[in-house]
């Protein structure tokens, strides 16, 4: 818990037990367990979904509240991905693919070590990487990227990783997310909004997007959040989806967006909820 952010307590009232009643206990006259004592307690009925009058999800204080509160919790948070160069950093993200950000660090130093350059992999061919990064899963389809947008980096553009988005996608094995990763921490360019999963999952239990699509949501958090917090929001997004908004138990006791947050599948509730508002 960041310092002087102090975890939400249970109300003395017991309102807080309108919580969503877990799935075990959704049974006729099942007694609504305490989500942080385990104590049991009299029968309670979850808040109901009507909506609230005039309530607008992306209303510009809204936001600002949320980003404030970011702020607080997740101020300097910056790239996981271990990285000395804008090479390695696209290496990294083009290997971080259905993989752990952990994972692709245990990787990369040793991969990095045995060919510390990006002429040293435009010289390889795809099979002769695949044994460094197999544990990343689908590895051959990365070797080929990894090894053919090193070619083209050489070819190109004179063995630099291009700073700006258009030359960046004609890379092989870079889309928008990866090209937001490398303008935003190592170019510092605000270009885009990362939408990885804990970006998509949380900004729609935040109800800042109702679309599922990476695309759609980066044009949706583009139009609410201004442009110079683009880089950190969506940092601020992935820390909190490994911290406490965790995906199938998110830990809304602890967290200070509490209070504005009416995602359908909370475990722990002060508000109403909204049975839409999650992936």
């Amino acid at each position: 818990m960041v310092r002087g952010l102090v975890a939400r307590q249970p109300a003395k009232t017991g309102r807080h037990e309108g919580a969503p009643i877990p799935r075990s206990s959704k049974k006729a006259g099942a007694a609504m367990p305490d989500q942080r004592s385990g104590a049991t307690r009299g029968k309670q009925k979850a808040p109901k979904d009507r909506g609230l009058k005039g309530y607008n999800p992306v209303a510009p204080e809204r936001v600002a509240e949320i980003l404030r509160r970011l702020d607080q919790l997740y101020p300097d948070v910056t790239c996981a991905l271990t990285h000395k160069s804008a090479w390695e950093l696209l290496v990294a993200t083009i290997l971080s693919a259905q993989s752990t950000d952990a994972n692709v660090n245990r990787v990369t130093p040793e991969l990095f070590r045995k060919y510390p350059t990006v002429e040293d992999f435009a010289a390889l061919r795809p099979e002769q990487v695949e044994p460094d990064v197999r544990s990343t899963g689908f590895f051959r389809n990365k070797s080929k990227s990894v090894v053919g947008a090193a070619k083209k980096i050489v070819s190109d553009f004179g063995g630099r990783v291009p700073d700006d988005m258009d030359n960046l996608l004609t890379l092989p094995g870079v889309a928008r997310k990866t090209a937001n990763v490398v303008l935003g921490s190592w170019f510092h360019k605000a270009d885009g909004v990362v939408v990885d999963t804990h970006v998509t999952r949380i900004s729609r239990r935040l109800e800042l997007t109702k679309n599922t699509d990476a695309p759609k949501i980066e044009q949706d958090l583009m139009k609410i959040i201004p442009r110079e917090k683009w880089i950190l929001f969506a940092h601020q997004l992935i820390w909190h989806g490994r911290k406490l908004c965790i995906a199938r138990r998110p830990k809304c006791v602890d967290c200070a967006l509490e209070n504005i947050c009416h995602a359908g599948d909370k475990t722990w509730t002060t508000v109403e909820i909204h049975k839409n508002a999650k992936l």
